[in-house]
């Protein structure tokens, strides 16, 4: 196999060449702008602001964020994004923060900041809900804390904060609430449980990772906004990620701390070997300054105005989907969301398959989030609606009522029963990557170049399956899914 079968080309090769390569490699990804892939893609729908964002990201993409002291920039840059956020968060220009590159970085170090600041915990732990997003639980995994989750309220998918008070003991080191949920779009009860931990001396870190930078401009377009943010006592911590619903560029997220000494904890510093002192606000050393500069750009040319406006048109767009939604037979919104994001759950006497009602969606041109059964709460599709949301949500109901008549005419699917029992009964440490993929067609998975993008079988099959091992089965997943064997995705 030659070097250039491997991506490295004998001679370096033209920049139009380059692209071309590019563009023909994402035509196969779900779309960026227009509001119809309603996950992980937050569009303001203003050219100049992403024109913005980018020029300013690229102007420092080759400022290293290792050394503040040797790239000033950074820090002028920082304080002024951490500034803007803390004030609109409860905070002001003093409240200490870090600008991290994204809400699983915001919570790992939150997590390891509460870890620190209790170095005689033996064996800490961390209570959340049972709805906390995955990011705890991996910052569990990464800093050998033990994470506690606590049932939430199975009608209303809160939080209950005499539950997560019950929970606590000598070994607890944080509390967690969320700003709000990512599955259902509700905000706990941040006020009790802040208070609770409180009560007990205990840190309580509020994640507002996806609402923090969305719910101040709800509460102005006039929805009932809980208190959530560093104003409410008790909270200690509070993540917010800027390019979800600040619309900045990836890998940008600020966490906020109610003091000096906690911040403190977060950070890293080893004077201890014979190189240049190292001392890390992130997990991070080397880091392009490109996400701190587009996102200090896009809250410079959006500014409140154009934040007010993108989060009033977001809410009108959810109460729309909301209404709609109750509409459609067969569908229910579960819970009652705080928030712009919306969880569809199936209901009636003839409920289609929601797994292939994703399908059936995306197949139509709306990508909806497959969100498993767990803890007792049932599976759900989920739903983002942005600021360019509106546009497309009377199309996005005709083809969640198309889709329904269509899985239903299918009739219904059955579990894989003998897949999920040999799978419960395979040792996967044994299994190489080649035949773990020989097993997914059985589970309707193809992953061969072209093959398509159907994921019913896969995500019916994981929500079968125990917690414990679905994270197995997806690690191994994943593992396939890089194995280059298998060729290109999509291609």
């Amino acid at each position: 196999m030659t070097d250039r079968q491997f991506g490295l080309p004998d001679s370096g090769r033209p920049a139009e060449e380059l692209l071309a390569e590019l563009r023909a490699l994402t035509a196969a990804d779900l779309p960026t702008r227009g509001g119809r892939t309603t996950a992980y893609t937050y569009d303001a729908g203003r050219p100049g602001v992403r024109a913005a964002a980018e020029g300013a990201y690229l102007a420092m993409l080759e400022v290293n964020g290792l050394d503040p002291t040797a790239f000033p920039s950074i820090v002028a840059l920082e304080r002024q994004v951490v500034g803007a956020v803390a004030a609109r968060l409860g905070g002001d220009e003093r409240t200490p923060g870090i600008f991290t590159s994204g809400g699983t970085e915001s919570i790992l170090l939150a997590v390891k900041a509460a870890r620190d600041a209790r170095p005689e915990v033996a064996e800490p732990e961390i209570v959340v809900p049972a709805t906390a997003h995955a990011a705890f639980f991996k910052a569990g995994a990464y800093l050998k804390v033990k994470v506690v989750a606590v049932p939430v309220d199975p009608e209303t998918f809160r939080a209950v904060p005499e539950a997560m008070a019950a929970a606590c003991t000598d070994r607890t080191v944080l509390v967690v609430a969320s700003a709000p949920s990512y599955a259902h779009g509700v905000v706990d009860p941040v006020a009790a449980i802040a208070a609770a931990a409180a009560g007990r001396g205990l840190p309580c870190h509020v994640d507002a990772c996806v609402g923090g930078w969305l719910l101040p401009w709800l509460a102005e377009a006039g929805a009932q906004v809980p208190p959530f943010d560093l104003s409410v006592p008790g909270v200690t911590s509070l993540s917010c990620d800027l390019h979800k619903f600040g619309y900045a560029p990836k890998g940008a997220s600020v966490l906020l701390f109610r003091d000096q000494a906690l911040r403190l904890a977060a950070y890293f510093a080893c004077a201890q070997w014979p190189g240049y002192p190292v001392v890390n606000s992130t997990v991070q050393s080397s880091k392009g300054a490109g996400p701190l500069a587009g996102a200090w750009a896009t809250l410079q040319a959006l500014g409140a105005d154009g934040y007010r406006e993108l989060g009033r048109a977001a809410l009108d767009a959810t109460r729309w989907l909301v209404a709609g939604v109750g509409a459609i037979d067969g569908l229910r919104v579960l819970g009652t969301p705080d928030a712009t994001l919306v969880a569809i759950g199936t209901d009636g006497e003839d409920p289609p398959d929601l797994w292939e009602l994703a399908d059936e969606s995306r197949g139509r041109g709306f990508f909806l989030q497959p969100q498993l059964s767990v803890a007792g709460l049932p599976a759900s599709l989920h739903v983002t609606l942005t600021g360019v949301s509106g546009e497309g949500v009377d199309g996005l109901l005709a083809v969640l009522r198309d889709s329904v008549a269509a899985v239903r005419a299918r009739g219904p699917v059955a579990p894989p029963a003998e897949l999920l029992a040999l799978l419960g009964q395979l040792d996967f440490t044994t299994l190489d990557d080649a035949a773990f993929a020989a097993l997914l067609p059985a589970a309707g998975l193809d992953l061969s170049p072209g093959a398509g993008t159907r994921m019913a079988g896969v995500n019916r099959l994981l929500d079968g399956l125990p917690p414990q091992l679905r994270d197995r089965l997806a690690t191994r997943f994943l593992s396939a899914l890089y194995s280059p064997y298998l060729g290109a995705p999509g291609a």
